[in-house]
């Protein structure tokens, strides 16, 4: 498999593996514009050359979109390995990339989100557990921070104390999410016309701003649905899945 880095330079040439439609399509113009922006704050995009989900997305933890404390870190955004490209490594090939990187950067070491079970579109934690990664931190909605150290003595990474204990104050259905994933383009225009034709309360926040999103009540920024203050998912809906869940 052959890799290469997306870059300011490349980027409305390349595709960008989570979204890989033409670059009209809002999910990759929503993405694409995101990670414009995030190229300097030093973010690296690293992807297969065949079109397909084989990429890592990674950048330094101090820039993360996350409510995270952890200062000389290396933050991994999202590790998609999906389809036929599963089984023959690719995923250890992009992590070793992304370690050999960070420790050139001079990085204490990496840190993702997943939890004790296997979320959607959440880091896998046997995955990451086979890896050499361990749990650093833990919120009460069950999102954990893991974390690989590159010194024994590094200190670990944590949550914010507004992520900690995932709520809002309103009450209906919040939804936080940033434009980091291309799918929000696309679906958050269809949950709010969606509520709005079936008169369910429905408010969406767009975290348009690394600060924002760093004070942000979730340690998943990306897509975090509340209802009545209670945190519910972070698991993008389209319609029909959205009234399934509202019907529940």
């Amino acid at each position: 498999m052959e890799y290469i880095q997306v870059t300011k330079e490349n980027l409305d040439q390349e595709h960008i593996c989570c979204a890989i439609s033409g670059n009209k399509d809002v999910q990759v113009s929503s993405k694409k514009a995101w990670l414009k922006d995030r190229f300097n704050d030093g973010l690296v995009f690293l992807k297969s050359t065949e079109r397909g989900k084989c990429f890592i997305e990674y950048i330094p933890a101090e820039n993360a979109w996350n409510p995270i404390d952890a200062p000389g870190f290396m933050y991994i955004d999202c590790l998609w390995v999906s389809g036929s490209f599963k089984g023959h490594g690719y995923s250890s090939d992009l992590l070793n990339m992304c370690i050999d990187d960070s420790k050139a950067k001079g990085r204490k070491g990496l840190c993702i989100l997943s939890a004790a079970k296997k979320k959607p579109f959440l880091a896998d934690p046997k995955y990451l557990k086979y890896k050499g990664f361990s749990v650093c931190d833990e919120a009460d909605n069950g999102i954990q921070l893991w974390y690989l150290p590159f010194f024994p003595e590094a200190e670990a990474p944590k949550f914010r104390e507004c992520a900690r204990h995932p709520h809002t104050e309103e009450k209906g259905y919040v939804l936080y999410y940033t434009s980091q994933c291309p799918f929000n383009g696309k679906y958050v225009p269809i949950l709010e016309k969606t509520a709005e034709e079936h008169d369910i309360a429905f408010r969406a926040i767009h975290l348009d701003s690394r600060e924002a999103a760093q004070k942000a009540p979730t340690p998943v920024t990306t897509y975090a649905l509340f209802k009545d203050g209670k945190y519910l998912t972070n698991e993008q809906m389209n319609e029909a899945r959205f009234l399934k869940l509202i019907a529940k």
